[in-house]
């Protein structure tokens, strides 16, 4: 919804993001409640792959946008929700978790439901154009979810999330002012509340998934499974009520499908 609103009132995406993960490393540092010391931070046994996710976190959004650009709104989304596959295999491969016929039905129902939502009437797709590109925002944004779950520490993690966010917000800075200085573009003051918004759902988002993969009795396949797919759904629906976007027969089928696929893994 927010990236929407970036285009109706004109954001600067880069400068907004950039805000947005200062915003998210503010929120994470605040919600510490222990001492912070760098040397601490460094020496942690997660920090090194938080420093890499931080990383990751600005690849792979330069990704998502080339993979849109050259190939479609529709590949870029069907490539980034598909890598849910990913975390749900690490899941019962390295975490030994259940594999029944409704979780395998359900998850394989998902899969289909997100392909199908996720294409939208009118939109022009080439698969074959830089294929690497959803390749990459494939493999990229299914091991952001994979490692951040794998390594995320259950006592530590507003400074788990608060070093990934710190991380990409540095990087953010290099970019854009190598931006700002080779295009002669000045800051715009308006990117800032807008990147705040970004920012306090960025860091929300992250800490909720990561603290709903700790609950007792439900599987990281199951919660991966749910919130991917609902995300898809809910924001298809949201897309019609405020934006007036068109709704086709493949996206009503997803979304009723993706229902079913909820209802399937919940019961596993």
């Amino acid at each position: 919804m927010l990236f929407k609103l970036f285009s109706k009132y004109k954001i600067n995406t880069l400068q907004a993001i950039v805000v947005n993960y200062v915003t998210a490393f503010t929120i994470g540092m605040l919600l510490y409640n222990g001492q912070i010391t760098p040397i601490e931070i460094v020496n942690a046994d997660w920090f090194f792959a938080a420093f890499g996710l931080g990383f990751l976190f600005i690849a792979i959004f330069n990704v998502m946008a080339l993979t849109a650009q050259k190939n479609g709104l529709s590949v870029a989304s069907v490539a980034s929700k598909m890598s849910v596959i990913i975390p749900i295999l690490f899941g019962i491969y390295v975490y030994n978790e259940s594999v029944g016929f409704l979780k395998i039905s359900g998850i394989i129902l998902a899969l289909i439901a997100v392909y199908l939502t996720s294409v939208k009437p009118k939109d022009t797709t080439n698969l074959t154009k830089s294929i690497y590109l959803p390749v990459l925002l494939f493999i990229g944004s299914g091991i952001i979810d994979t490692t951040a779950n794998h390594f995320a520490p259950k006592d530590y993690m507003p400074l788990f999330l608060a070093s990934i966010f710190g991380i990409a917000s540095i990087i953010g800075f290099i970019i854009l002012s190598y931006k700002s200085i080779k295009t002669k573009t000045h800051f715009k003051l308006k990117s800032v509340p807008f990147g705040i918004a970004l920012g306090i759902v960025n860091y929300s988002s992250m800490y909720f998934l990561l603290k709903a993969l700790r609950v007792d009795g439900f599987e990281t396949s199951s919660i991966f499974t749910i919130n991917n797919v609902a995300i898809v759904a809910i924001s298809t629906l949201i897309g019609l009520l405020l934006f007036k976007e068109q709704v086709s027969m493949k996206n009503w089928i997803g979304i009723f499908i993706a229902i079913i696929s909820i209802i399937l893994v919940t019961l596993t």
